[in-house]
């Protein structure tokens, strides 16, 4: 393994088990459970947001 490598699995090991804070600004939230969906997860949302830009934070 190059020296490199090893470096950014520590980096990738310290990340995984931190928090951070984000801050967005939206016309609206909800906050849903992820279900199963074959080998992925699946979250549905209103038809009305069909087309919209979302964005997702697992908490």
């Amino acid at each position: 393994m190059a020296d490199g490598d090893e470096k950014y699995d520590r980096f990738e090991a310290d990340y995984i088990n931190r928090k951070v804070k984000f801050e967005i600004y939206g016309e609206e939230m909800i906050e849903k459970t992820v279900n199963s969906s074959g080998n992925s997860g699946r979250v549905y949302l209103p038809p009305e947001w069909i087309g919209t830009k979302v964005k997702v934070v697992k908490c």
